[in-house]
């Protein structure tokens, strides 16, 4: 339990850091206007935590999952798809209650405005991307699959942060901590994903092989 635990004691301690306006800041501002440039490869990559772009990515994978599922007859085939679907849409129910409670203002680089704690689009990505790994691993009959699966999600969600703090978009703790909260949201999805399988594997009867 200690990935969700530690993330979420985390998470809590960088949210009274910014609401408090406490000492973290200041290392998190130098940090910023150390890694800060504006450039367009930068931009690129904050763009693929969009919603447009990593939410039809989710739902792709989503329709895929469910019709393979569906196809070979698995128990509860719905399951998978619907709790990540449902963990997407709770992303903007977290993530905006938690902008206007905070009213952090953003980077000398953004116009002045608040509302940019924690990182939407760190957590989109995130979510988004890894939860479609989620689902698509059982589907990969090789290790050299599912390891690039691993691979290309986590190269995307750090991508997505690197260029938000690199453009100037946020600041390295608003994306940091997204890292927790989605690692906790991922975990509880992977758990229920987990005790999905068992159930299945431990000889429950699916709707069509019927009790044995």
């Amino acid at each position: 339990m200690g990935l969700l635990g530690l993330p979420a004691l985390l998470f809590a301690l960088i949210t009274w850091q910014v609401v408090a306006r406490g000492p973290l800041l200041r290392l998190d501002s130098r940090l910023s206007s150390a890694l800060v440039h504006s450039d367009r490869f930068s931009e690129l990559l904050s763009d693929l935590g969009n919603a447009q772009v990593a939410v039809p990515v989710l739902v792709l994978v989503l329709a895929c999952v469910a019709r393979r599922g569906r196809a070979t007859g698995t128990d509860r085939w719905w399951l998978p798809p619907t709790a990540a679907a449902v963990l997407m849409a709770l992303v903007p129910a977290i993530v905006v209650p938690l902008k206007d409670w905070t009213a952090r203002p953003g980077t000398s680089v953004v116009p002045p405005a608040v509302g940019y704690f924690p990182s939407g689009h760190t957590a989109t990505a995130a979510i988004a991307y890894g939860s479609a790994t989620l689902l698509l691993l059982p589907w990969l009959t090789s290790a050299a699959a599912r390891r690039t699966a691993v691979a290309v999600c986590a190269a995307l969600v750090l991508g997505v942060s690197y260029g938000l703090v690199r453009r100037g978009y946020h600041w390295p703790l608003d994306v940091v901590a997204s890292w927790c909260l989605a690692t906790v949201l991922l975990t509880s999805l992977r758990l229920l994903l987990s005790r999905s399988t068992r159930r299945r594997s431990s000889g429950t009867p699916s709707s069509r092989t019927g009790p044995s």
